[in-house]
């Protein structure tokens, strides 16, 4: 396997490569992968950068009609790469095609978007005088994303970044490389010109050296807090435009009025859904106190029953693994901290049970008697790990959701409605859901958070243009005469 980098495959400079390994089943190698460093970047940016005249002037509906083709082929490709992806990251079949379909999307989306950049005109202060502003590309993007969804979050900075008409020098995850070559050969195929999109493989140096390079004008990011705030320290330095897409600890509250079922069903889903390792997991369940004693014990008879397991062999596996043996330990320091706080009702322990023995399972875990002071209450474990804190009232359970340092996603199980849009207005969260779990955005809807989570920008939907784009403001004077805006209105 190798880097991308003008529209040719090339080892990384220095020779040297790591290895990508199936956390399903250790004994299983993917392959060997470029570990890239800064020079590798520099080739790449240069590329982007030679590149980017060019593309930036085509017109938008013509780069728009290029990732049409590209949302056909993840489409014709969609069974193929849903098994290279299981392999590569671990979720299930059912859930990579998921991935797959919301790269579908997001690609017909930008496509339409191609000829719906809008600007905006507005009268002029003067007579024979007129004013409009439009979007410009800005130029090279550098793309830094993480690896549980390592075909939908790329899709939602790359093909909008694209559209715009700038160029794309994109490092995936060190665990799900194999994704970022497929993103390669599609868009490839669907007609992109060499130098136009760039993968360059490798681990910190290499995001680092994306950071830092002066050819590379915007960083679009996903990952954990603290390399995204660390990132956005140096994109601040360098002037650099950055969007984040960091951490999240997000509650779903479920009132005394809830339907019991579809909450169950939502916290099954929300929680132990790619194994908890998704930025909007539900990691927090607060329950009124009228219904808690109920909903828990469903909930433990019906969290036990789930099937972990490898999803190229076993079509009833529910539950994948763990990425990597790093973020195991992670998770089970987590369980040791949770059971000195709380109590421990389910799972807590590493699956080794036949073949999971060769793979990084993690039992879905369930904690109750969960505070707000418990660090499993605050911080983000990033694996099936669900915390259950009890509430009295409305105004405790919104309380208790907002009494975090993320604010990504929130959800609500109630059948009031005026009680179910205060929630939509009090909830601290850029996504909030009504009768839904915490995870399931759409690709035609903004993406993001507040708080630890984000910086202020939104994927997905129309505002990731904004991520994308500068704005260019014009003047046509037509009168024939000096007019001097404000002194001779």
């Amino acid at each position: 396997m190798q880097n991308y980098i003008n529209g040719r495959w090339t080892p990384s400079l220095s020779g040297e490569t790591f290895s990508n390994i199936n956390p399903a089943d250790h004994r299983d190698v993917i392959g060997q992968f470029p570990l890239s460093g800064a020079n590798d970047v520099a080739l790449a940016a240069q590329a982007a950068a030679d590149a980017f005249p060019a593309w930036s002037k085509m017109p938008a509906p013509k780069r728009g009609d290029i990732l049409r083709r590209a949302g056909d082929i993840f489409a014709r490709r969609m069974d193929e790469l849903s098994r290279i992806m299981t392999r590569e990251m671990g979720k299930t079949l059912t859930e990579t095609r998921g991935d797959i379909q919301e790269a579908i999307d997001t690609a017909y989306y930008a496509a339409t978007e191609g000829r719906r950049l809008f600007g905006i005109n507005t009268p002029s202060e003067l007579a024979d005088k007129m004013n409009m502003s439009f979007r410009m590309p800005i130029g090279v993007c550098g793309i830094i994303t993480a690896w549980n969804f390592p075909i939908a979050v790329p899709s939602w900075k790359i093909l909008p970044a694209l559209v715009c008409g700038n160029t794309v020098v994109f490092k995936p995850s060190e665990d799900a490389p194999h994704s970022g070559n497929i993103f390669a050969e599609i868009l490839e195929e669907a007609g992109v010109p060499a130098g136009v999109f760039n993968v360059v493989h490798g681990a910190a140096d290499c995001g680092k050296a994306i950071v830092e390079h002066p050819a590379i004008r915007v960083v679009g990011f996903t990952g954990s807090t603290a390399t995204g705030t660390s990132i956005a320290a140096r994109c601040g330095a360098l002037n650099k435009k950055v969007s984040l897409e960091m951490g999240g600890k997000n509650a779903q509250i479920v009132m005394d009025d809830a339907d019991l079922d579809l909450a169950l069903e939502g916290v099954l889903w929300g929680a132990f859904g790619t194994t908890g390792q998704r930025c909007t997991a539900t990691s927090r369940l607060i329950v009124h106190d009228a219904v808690h004693d109920e909903l828990v014990q469903r909930l433990l008879k019906a969290a036990e029953k789930l099937v972990l397991g490898n999803g190229l062999t076993n079509d009833a596996a529910q539950v994948g693994p763990v990425i990597n043996q790093r973020q195991l330990d992670k998770i089970l320091a987590y369980v040791e901290i949770g059971a000195s706080e709380a109590t421990l009702v389910l799972g807590g322990n590493r699956a080794t049970d036949g073949d999971l023995a060769h793979g990084t399972f993690m039992q879905p875990t369930i904690f109750t008697n969960v505070n707000r002071n418990h660090r499993i209450f605050q911080e983000e474990i990033f694996g099936p790990v669900l915390s259950v804190t009890r509430c009295s009232s409305y105004d405790e359970a919104i309380e208790l959701a907002n009494d975090c340092a993320y604010g990504l996603s929130s959800s609500i199980y109630t059948r009031d409605v005026n009680r179910a849009f205060r929630a939509l207005r009090d909830l601290e969260a850029g996504i909030s859901y009504v009768n839904a779990p915490t995870i399931g955005a759409e690709a035609h809807m903004p993406f993001g958070g507040i708080k630890g989570t984000g910086n202020g920008h939104r994927e997905g939907g129309w505002t990731a243009f904004e991520i994308f784009t500068e704005w260019k403001s014009a003047y046509v004077d037509f009168s024939g005469r000096l007019q001097r805006a404000q002194i001779d209105t």
